[in-house]
């Protein structure tokens, strides 16, 4: 056994010494072939790129820079840009421009860069290359092709808009317009950014994000717009409510943004003259003093009465104010500044505390609250010697006690004076034995409402300043009875005269808007011209003109000034002269609350140097 196994052991050594050389010889001769191969596809190489080589976007693996040029070439007769604009896509094809390769000595310089010995690397290392400069275009073509797209059409080009300040919007005020963008194209800029995308050869070109747009130079978040919007809206915010009794009379926005002026240098500011146009307005439709009222009388018919009564607005203290209120933006409830009030605006300004005076009658009454709570007859200004006593509508000027009232000639104590029409007012004339009747056609005053000493005490206790003084004449209702100092009652009665009995019949009026009406202001005369007195009043020449007088008031045994007239002087200036366009007539003026208290002042009949001499006490004083 052990000899068959030697035997067969030299048997396989030989065999397996022969396979060894055979690979051996196979492995060698793989190798070299391989080897050769490589050697020989680097020669390859030599002229063409290596595997994996991308230049300007083209595969140029085993190909020559003039393969590859004639790829770049014909790549770019394919070549389209999108514009990507605010009104949608345009193209511009490369053929519209000229559009070319230029490599100059580019691709042959990478070419001379490799290694042919290396190519094997290029399947493990991948090179992507970009040449500049090789693609090139027509300028002036590219010119024309822009020219010719949509964007840059006139027709269709929408300016940018700055952001702007809105028209006044009811209700709201104004607002910040945001700023329109527009489709306006910067040309220079889109040349560029074109041109740039061309040479890239890239595909596509945002000129919104590329920034090629013109842009407003205001926008909405500009400081000065807030600012002159703010500023705006301060005034036309501002709401002013006049009240007029139950009216109202609503300034706002809708007529504020209206007075507003705009500066050059963006200042915003009123315009003073439409604000004082508004103030004449309210004054034009609110006020009564100086317009014809209707006035139904104890006696049943009705008069048109005239005068200084009534409301009236200081429109320069007013417009002032008014302007303040706007400036500061405060919105509120108010009454204009006025030089007088009355005592309702809600129907008769006089409301239903007042004095009648009927002239032709020589009879008045005295209503307080809707009631009649006096009557009594008196004598008015002597007809004879042209002192009439003129109708009208007036207020009362103030009440004094114990006032004496001097004339030429004669200085006349009484115990109770209330003038409401310059030097007419009403006063006791215990001189007189009777009253009424046609005393005063020839035997009358100056002017003043002579009044039995008891009915002139009640007179003065019911009375207030600025409280209506209605003097009227009424045909048929004259008398040709006079009645005794001492007559006269209160309350409700009837008076006869012309032949009929007349019952006293009290109006039906609102209620006033105040008892007693606010004093009318101690200032002087006020520079505006109230209107020229209606044809109701008396003409200038039926009347004298308005007499100067002196007030000589007696020291008070108290040392104290007169009773109810602490802003009385004890000597009075003379009563102011009508204005300029309008008549002179005794009618008081509404703007001078010291009026001369005169007792029946006519023409001619004052002195101011007659205190040395007696009074003349008696009929026609």
């Amino acid at each position: 056994m052990e000899k068959e196994g030697l035997e067969k052991e030299k048997i396989q050594k030989p065999i397996e010494a022969k396979l060894l050389v055979i690979a051996v010889g196979a492995a060698a001769a793989l190798f070299s072939g391989m080897a050769s191969y490589y050697i020989v596809r680097a020669q390859h190489y030599r002229e063409r790129f290596f595997p994996n080589t991308v230049i300007n976007g083209v595969e140029a693996e085993g190909l020559t820079p003039g393969e590859v040029m004639g790829e770049i070439a014909s790549g770019l007769g394919n070549y389209e840009l999108t514009l990507k604009t605010r009104n949608g896509n345009e193209g511009i094809r490369g053929s519209q421009i000229g559009l070319m390769a230029q490599f100059d000595e580019d691709l042959e310089t990478l070419l001379e860069d490799q290694n042919p010995y290396a190519w094997g690397l290029g399947y493990f290392k991948p090179e992507e290359h970009k040449i500049p400069a090789v693609t090139v275009f027509d300028q002036e073509l590219l010119d024309k092709t822009l020219d010719n797209l949509a964007c840059f059409d006139p027709s269709r080009i929408e300016k940018p808009e700055n952001a702007r300040i809105s028209d006044y919007i009811p209700g709201t005020g104004y607002e910040i317009v945001p700023e329109t963008p527009g489709t306006e194209l910067n040309k220079d800029q889109v040349k560029e950014v074109v041109a740039g995308k061309i040479i890239g050869m890239e595909r596509e070109a945002d000129l919104e994000a590329a920034g090629c747009y013109k842009t407003a130079e205001i926008r909405r978040d500009y400081p000065g717009l807030k600012e002159e919007c703010s500023r705006l809206n301060h005034y036309v915010q501002t709401k002013v409510t006049y009240q007029f009794g139950e009216k109202e009379e609503i300034l706002d926005g809708d007529t504020i943004n209206q007075w507003l002026i705009r500066g050059e240098d963006g200042t915003i500011s009123l315009d003073e003259e439409q604000v004082a146009g508004f103030v004449d307005e309210l004054a034009d439709q609110y006020n009564t003093a100086y317009t014809t009222r209707t006035f139904q009388t104890s006696y049943g018919p009705e008069v048109k009465v005239s005068g200084s009564y009534g409301w009236r607005i200081n429109k320069k203290e007013e417009t002032a104010r008014l302007l303040e209120i706007l400036e500061s933006g405060e919105s509120q409830v108010r009454e204009p500044v006025y030089f007088q009030k009355a005592a309702s605006y809600d129907g008769s300004d006089y409301g239903n505390t007042y004095a009648e005076v009927n002239l032709t009658a020589q009879h008045m009454f005295f209503y307080k609250d809707g009631q009649m709570v006096l009557e009594s007859d008196f004598v008015s200004g002597n007809q004879r010697r042209n002192f009439t006593t003129p109708p009208g509508i007036f207020g009362l000027t103030y009440k004094q006690r114990k006032a004496v009232l001097k004339g030429q000639g004669y200085a006349s104590p009484v115990d109770f004076w209330m003038p409401f029409n310059g030097g007419i007012g009403f006063h006791d004339a215990t001189w007189r034995g009777s009253f009424g009747g046609n005393i005063y056609k020839t035997n009358g005053s100056h002017g003043c409402i002579n009044m039995p000493y008891a009915k002139a005490k009640e007179l003065y206790d019911l009375v207030y300043t600025n409280v209506p003084v209605i003097c009227y004449n009424l045909e048929g209702t004259e008398s040709g009875k006079s009645s005794a100092g001492s007559q006269g009652g209160s309350g409700s009665g009837t008076k006869s005269g012309g032949g009929q009995s007349w019952q006293a019949v009290p109006p039906s009026v609102p209620a006033p808007q105040e008892t007693q009406p606010a004093v009318l202001p101690s200032t002087p005369a006020p520079s505006e011209t109230p209107p020229a007195v209606p044809p109701s009043q008396p003409a200038p020449s039926e009347t004298p003109p308005q007499p100067e007088g002196t007030l000589i008031t007696p020291a008070q045994p108290d040392g104290q000034t007169p009773e109810e007239s602490p802003d009385v002087p004890s000597t009075l200036p003379a009563a102011p002269s009508a204005p300029a366009d309008q008549p002179s007539t005794p009618a008081a003026q509404p703007d001078s609350p010291v009026i001369t208290p005169a007792e029946d002042f006519g023409p001619g009949m004052v002195s101011t140097t007659a205190a040395d001499k007696q009074p003349e006490i008696g009929p026609g004083v």
